[in-house]
């Protein structure tokens, strides 16, 4: 075995474990709290720990690990105010940025950040609390989070004029934005896919879930996006479809050449990993237990879960 096929084999092998911690993590807290966000941790895990655990070249982490309260809105006379993206680590020339795009995503990113060692173990412990800054829908002083999402397809916005700006300063970093398929519903999404083509802006990498489904149920029975790839394509944008829990695909994808923005569209399950899940389909956008006997269901999936990583 040659010293790069052991290093290709620690990275994916680490990339793995930290999705597997992602789910556990998600599953856990929707355990306790009765509810979560469950569906986005099963379809993203592979795509945030691929990030967080390979393909992002950041600093260390400038948050503590006990996320501070909210400290109110910014502005010049609240010296208190910090923002997330502090725990991405310093901002500089040749580090990238992060930008998370649909905010209903944070609790997989906090679960993320907390596997990388970037967020401390007890990081959930104020999520959703009045006063906390670890938001249900991730604001921008939450972990990880440089800015606000707002309605979909804003963030992708702010990220093109990031994109831009480090462009014109020559910064070698890239610009990274993580994105759900329910975003190309809305059409500032596309607005700026035409942007962004025009200023050539080939410091931008889009990793894009696709797990067919928004709010109201699958994506396909309520707006459809499909042909998504050739779309996107006609935008000016190279775009790479691959199989999202393929971590080889991905970080193969992630890295092609371009001189034009880069779009990387995940296929993903809504259920990957936590197979009871499509026992509640359609609708898989927020779960909320509907009574004692399904959660404790779940409850013992998760012993399972855990049980098996122990072995």
């Amino acid at each position: 075995m040659t010293d790069v096929t052991r290093e290709t084999q620690a990275w994916q092998t680490r990339v793995r474990a930290i999705a597997q911690g992602i789910r556990r993590r998600v599953l856990e807290h929707t355990v306790a709290q009765n509810g979560g966000y469950l569906s986005q941790a099963c379809s993203s895990a592979e795509i945030l720990a691929l990030l967080y655990g390979h393909l992002l070249h950041l600093g260390p982490s400038d948050g503590p690990p006990n996320p501070a309260p909210f400290p109110g809105v910014p502005g010049q006379h609240n010296p208190e105010h910090f923002n997330g993206g502090i725990y991405n680590g310093p901002r500089g020339p040749q580090l990238d940025r992060f930008i998370l795009s649909p905010s209903h995503y944070a609790l997989a990113l906090y679960a993320a950040l907390i596997e990388v060692g970037r967020l401390g173990e007890d990081g959930l412990t104020h999520f959703n609390q009045d006063g906390s800054s670890v938001e249900m829908i991730g604001a921008e002083h939450s972990p990880g989070i440089e800015v606000s999402g707002g309605s979909f397809g804003q963030a992708l916005a702010q990220a093109a004029g990031i994109a831009l700006a480090r462009k014109l300063r020559s910064e070698s970093g890239l610009v990274w934005v993580f994105m759900s398929d329910g975003e190309f519903q809305e059409g500032q999404s596309w607005e700026t896919l035409m942007t962004t083509a025009f200023h050539k802006l080939d410091n931008l990498r889009v990793i894009v879930d696709v797990n067919g489904q928004q709010v109201d149920g699958r994506m396909a029975e309520t707006m459809n996006i499909e042909p998504f790839a050739q779309k996107v394509d006609a935008f000016g944008w190279q775009v790479c479809p691959v199989d999202g829990h393929d971590v080889e695909a991905l970080a193969a994808a992630a890295h092609s050449p371009t001189d034009r923005p880069l779009m990387v569209l995940a296929y993903t399950s809504p259920f990957r990993g936590i197979d009871i899940m499509q026992e509640r389909g359609p609708k898989l956008h927020y779960i909320r237990f509907k009574d004692a006997a399904e959660r404790q269901q779940y409850q013992d999936y998760l012993a399972a879960m855990q049980t098996e990583e122990e072995v």
